[in-house]
């Protein structure tokens, strides 16, 4: 057979015609890609995560702050000892007088632009506000602590920068480090790739590359980072179309939002704008020399340069950028020298991370926005966390899980959680999850579910109370008792010491967390209405009606108990808790104001003889120890609480400024050995004490009178004699006389006491 031929004809019109769909293939894909540059570019949105702040300090004349106490907030807001006119973020201290040069910031009600303040302090108060030409400031915020953000997509977080927020030596620097022809070529360099080759193969290994800031933008904002021919020309293309379309300047600040510069974690930190703030806990703009020629010597190796990680390679890399920027007139020679040889100037180790709060903050959110919203829509989110309250609980519960673990080295390491609560807002501003504050694993605080033992129990006298059968000197009964329980079985209680009391008075049957007391107590007012109580106070379940239910085998979070002991210590009103009070979008639009939520929950009148009653824990009763670190004189109402067993050690107490819960225990429910008292009382009484106190004094309702009783058995007494206590009761009961006492060692005075806070002087 003999095969046609092909005439040159005919293979010329086939070579054409491949060539031309080649042609127009050609074309088909870089107008695609050309439309993907204009497309995604054009309207170009980073996944910018939730930015979360704490609750700003307010200055004003006569706040309670020390110079010392302000010079440390200064310091936590990561501002310099240095000469305010140098701009934002500088301040001078002379003893207790301080100028300070404010940051712009967006507040959720207003953005602030820079200020300089004069600012004096004397004895523990701020004594005066004023601008440097002496015009008064009434109130001033000072910029919030950035305590975390939402966790990001894809792992990316980023601050997006403004051109107006790019520095111009930031410009001139990264275009002299990575792309000397930026400004004249038009996305590919064929001379800068010419040169790379060059200096490649002299040096015999890769020592350069090729591309501009245009395809490296294009690499990171586009493609992968599979290195092949395909995806190489590809990037090339549109850098081209992204050159034609968009000016320099776009371009310019689009790779320093986007360029890569290190790893925390799962997150990856992108663009200047982040990095300044993770590497230097300060804006951009508030960078010296050093400081920026860290950052952009990053661009090279952001592992291999990681300043946090490798600093002496990190510093080599600065005084490399630092030279070349000498060599080009950016800076001179004496700046380049003199920044070489200071340090690194990396942020403080440790932080301001607090996953515990955060998480908090997530769960509130996450009942009016989506998570994806959170994530990646760069939203502001300010909290009602006080950076100084949370580092005081940190700092308590760690110290005291050292000292019982220490105790104990061969029981296995305890657990912990505290949360600080302010009662008439129902704000939370400190929440710890555990001994490892700064870790995300379990939190105990939120979802640690463990029985509260006798923190029930003011639950249980309330509802007594409520019923208007028993008041602060009603005598109850201590006695053994046997209950037989629905399942056949015999249920007999017995109190913490093993012993019986008998006749006792209910506020010495509390203050003193008497089980058997409190039993017949629940048990005559009845199981449904101290279930109802509990629920009023602001637990959402309905604890189940087991006897046992009284002496506190109903589970409950930190934050639960912090819920229902709010509405104590807020008078029986039932404060919603809050950790977010405003969110503003990526434009510093306002979205949703979180308000103070509060109803009632409980009769005041009722609540308040409870409260007067859980005073006496801490003068009288298990929770004596509770005031040792406050100033003398200092009223707590408090309840210790300890679980079946000694499992679960708990204390629960409010002043009149703040409310806190602490538990301690084992993750696996063995026995700790621990009371209230003995566990978790000391991590309570340490982080209170570091916080500025007003003594719990609540308005008296009318229908009450303060009666003096012996605090043994109830009887009527004066204040001259020992073991007096003051208790409120009802208009017109009476209480049993005792005609003879023993005299206190400093008679008080008779008549009217308002003190009736104040320990007995025996």
């Amino acid at each position: 057979m003999h095969r046609p031929k092909i005439s040159i004809r005919n293979l010329a019109i086939l070579l054409g015609a491949i060539g031309l769909l080649g042609v127009c293939g050609l074309v088909t894909w870089v107008v695609y890609l050309d439309r993907v540059v204009n497309r995604e570019f054009q309207g170009r949105l980073w996944s910018v995560p939730a930015r979360v702040y704490a609750a700003p300090i307010e200055l004003y004349a006569g706040a309670a702050m020390s110079a010392d106490d302000f010079d440390d907030e200064l310091k936590r807001l990561h501002y310099r000892s240095a000469d305010p006119a140098n701009g934002p973020g500088n301040y001078r201290r002379k003893g207790g007088d301080f100028e300070v040069h404010t940051r712009r910031f967006q507040f959720a009600d207003e953005l602030r632009e820079p200020e300089r303040l004069v600012i004096h302090t004397l004895d523990n108060t701020i004594t005066s506000l004023a601008h440097p030409d002496g015009s008064d400031v009434p109130v001033f915020r000072l910029d919030p602590l950035l305590i975390g953000n939402v966790s990001p997509i894809h792992g990316e977080d980023r601050i997006v920068l403004a051109p107006a927020d790019v520095p111009q030596i930031v410009r001139s620097a990264i275009k002299i480090i990575e792309d000397r022809r930026f400004d004249e070529h038009h996305g590919v360099d064929p001379k800068g790739i010419l040169r790379a080759l060059w200096a490649n193969m002299r040096a015999g290994h890769v020592t350069q590359g090729g591309s501009t800031l245009t395809q490296q933008l294009v690499k990171n904002y586009f493609l992968s980072d599979v290195q092949t021919f395909g995806r190489k020309a590809t990037e090339a293309v549109m850098a081209l179309r992204l050159e034609a379309r968009f000016s320099k300047e776009d371009i310019l600040v689009a790779y320093l939002n986007e360029v890569y510069l290190g790893q925390d974690g799962e997150r990856a930190i992108h663009g200047f704008g982040l990095g300044s703030e993770y590497f230097f806990a300060k804006p951009l703009s508030e960078l010296d020399v050093g400081e920026l020629a860290v950052l952009v010597g990053l661009v090279k190796g952001p592992s291999y340069y990681d300043p946090l990680k490798h600093p002496e390679r990190a510093k080599i890399r600065r005084n490399l950028v630092l030279q070349e920027l000498a060599t080009n007139g950016l800076i001179d020679a004496d700046s380049a020298q003199k920044a070489m040889r200071k340090p690194l100037g990396l942020r403080p180790t440790g932080g301001s991370y607090v996953p515990a709060y955060l998480d908090l903050v997530r769960r509130h959110l996450k009942r009016d926005y989506a998570e994806a919203d959170l994530a990646a829509a760069g939203l502001s989110i300010y909290t009602t966390l006080d950076p100084k309250a949370q580092a005081a609980a940190e700092r308590a519960l760690s110290n005291q899980l050292k000292r019982l673990d220490a105790a104990r080295p061969k029981s296995g390491h305890l657990q912990g959680a505290i949360i600080i609560a302010e009662p008439n807002s129902g704000d939370v501003v400190a929440v710890v999850g555990g001994k490892d504050a700064g870790g995300s694993g379990f939190n105990h605080a939120l979802d640690a579910h463990r029985p509260i033992g006798s923190l029930v129990k003011p639950a249980v006298y309330l509802a007594a109370i409520e019923s208007g059968r028993y008041h602060a000197a009603s005598i109850l009964t201590d006695a053994a008792l046997d209950l037989k329980l629905s399942d056949g079985n015999v249920w007999s209680p017995q109190n913490y010491t093993r012993e019986v009391y008998g006749q006792v008075p209910m506020a010495r049957a509390l203050a003193e967390s008497m089980n058997l007391a409190t039993v017949r107590l629940g048990l005559d007012v009845g199981l449904d209405k101290v279930a109802d109580t509990i629920q009023s106070l602001g637990y959402t379940q309905r604890p189940a009606l087991n006897p046992s239910m009284l002496l506190g085998t109903v589970e409950m979070t930190p934050l639960e108990v912090v819920q229902m002991y709010t509405s104590l210590a807020n008078g029986g009103f039932r404060a919603r808790l809050r950790a977010v009070h405003a969110v503003l979008d990526e434009r510093g639009k306002p979205l949703k104001s979180f308000k103070v939520e509060v109803e009632e929950a409980a009769p005041a009148i009722a609540v308040y003889q409870v409260n007067r009653m859980l005073t006496l824990v801490t003068t009288h009763g298990t929770g004596r120890a509770a005031t040792a670190r406050l100033p003398a004189g200092t009223v707590v109402a408090a309840k210790t609480g300890t679980s079946s067993d000694t499992r679960d050690s708990w204390f629960a107490g409010f002043t009149g400024s703040y409310l806190a819960v602490v538990w301690v225990g084992y993750d696996d429910n063995r026995i700790t050995g621990l009371t209230g008292a003995l566990g978790a009382l000391p991590a309570w009484s340490e982080a209170i004490s570091s916080l500025k106190q007003a003594s719990f004094d609540p308005v008296e309702p009318e229908g009450l009178e303060d009666r003096w009783i012996e605090f043994t058995t109830g009887a009527d007494t004066t204040p001259a004699c020992i073991d007096a206590v003051s208790v409120p009761i009802p208009h017109g009961m009476s209480v049993p006389n005792k005609p003879v006492c023993r005299p206190s060692a400093a008679e008080g005075s008779t008549g009217k006491m308002k003190g009736w806070h104040k320990p007995p002087s025996h």
